[in-house]
């Protein structure tokens, strides 16, 4: 495949295609593999949404669970999970 390049050592593992960053950078993305993984907790990607109140009614006629987040100056945030129970954080500036 082009765009395919050499793995860091740290990523030596097998069963999974390893596509370079930039430049041929150290950052890269993979692919792929049959391992299990559990669902990611903390690390997470976080969606800043321009009226949360709304979006959680319609998640929740949606039948998906919103979990309100801690306090964070500035922000109003919680939490949804999806389909295969990664955390993703949905914020709103206030």
């Amino acid at each position: 495949m082009s765009g395919r390049g050499a793995r860091p050592a740290r990523q030596a593992h097998g069963g999974r295609a390893w596509w370079p960053g930039r430049g041929g950078g150290s950052r890269g993305a993979e692919q792929g593999g049959s391992r299990y993984r559990p669902p990611a907790r903390r690390a997470h990607p976080a969606l800043l949404v321009s009226d949360l109140a709304k979006l959680v009614a319609r998640l929740g006629k949606a039948g998906i669970r919103f979990k309100p987040g801690k306090d964070l100056e500035g922000y109003v945030r919680g939490d949804i999970a999806d389909p295969f129970g990664n955390r993703i954080e949905l914020m709103q500036r206030v």
